[in-house]
């Protein structure tokens, strides 16, 4: 059966938060210090601070952007794909826990069509997703020059609140789907920042909530999952 144009029930999942247990993107920018690419207290000062904008549904997603990629899109991309392999082997490979992986499994296995939607940039998380094997990951795309040298600008709509709506629906557009083919779509998600996501599809799933969305999925009788200790 081709599940891109059978599949019944529509999955969603969130990354940072939500499949691993910690933020891919501020992550990666504590390994760009680690392997001395980045400007030590004073790099990991503003990543801290971008990551609480985040926290607290105010981020400026295109400063980030172009704050996040400015400390490797200058170097030759083979460094900047060694570096990212390192991060993975290293860093993000030891925080993707058998129960996330065995969700996934789950919904694949019940023939769902599954993506994941991160407002994390397509750089850090395309091998993440290839980790959980997922193969349509739905991330902020990152522009590009006219000799292929990412620019540290956004590139279309950002997967990011609301846009991760407009996202998947020109997703699903491409394979010829639409929500309404779907009996049922599902989205995990740990943040706030994906209520406008959350508040769509027919079964949001509050996965290891913030307190905020906690105390919101409880009000509305939404399924709370936690999956990690």
């Amino acid at each position: 059966m081709n599940t891109l144009v059978n599949a019944k029930n529509l999955t969603l999942f969130d990354l940072d938060g939500t499949l691993i247990p910690t933020d891919s993107d501020h992550a990666f920018g504590g390994f760009m210090v680690d392997i001395g690419w980045a400007n030590g207290e004073e790099w990991r000062r503003r990543n801290d601070e971008f990551y609480a904008q985040y926290q607290a549904g105010q981020l400026d997603l295109p400063a980030y952007i172009d704050f996040a990629t400015s400390v490797w899109r200058s170097r030759p991309l083979a460094e900047a794909h060694a570096a990212r392999e390192r991060f993975m082997a290293e860093v993000m490979l030891p925080e993707i826990q058998p129960q996330a992986l065995e969700l996934v499994r789950q919904h694949q296995q019940a023939g769902d069509l599954v993506a994941i939607v991160t407002a994390t940039n397509e750089f850090v998380t395309t091998p993440i997703a290839a980790a959980f094997g997922v193969e349509h990951l739905i991330a902020v795309q990152l522009q590009r020059d006219e000799q292929g040298r990412y620019t540290g600008a956004i590139q279309g709509v950002p997967s990011f609140q609301a846009g991760k709506i407009s996202r998947v629906r020109d997703w699903l557009a491409g394979l010829g789907r639409q929500w309404s083919d779907f009996e049922r779509v599902t989205f995990y998600s740990d943040s706030m920042n994906d209520l406008p996501l959350l508040d769509l599809v027919s079964h949001p799933v509050a996965t290891n909530p913030t307190p905020a969305l906690a105390e919101l999925a409880s009000a509305r009788a939404w399924t709370t999952l936690k999956l990690f200790a």
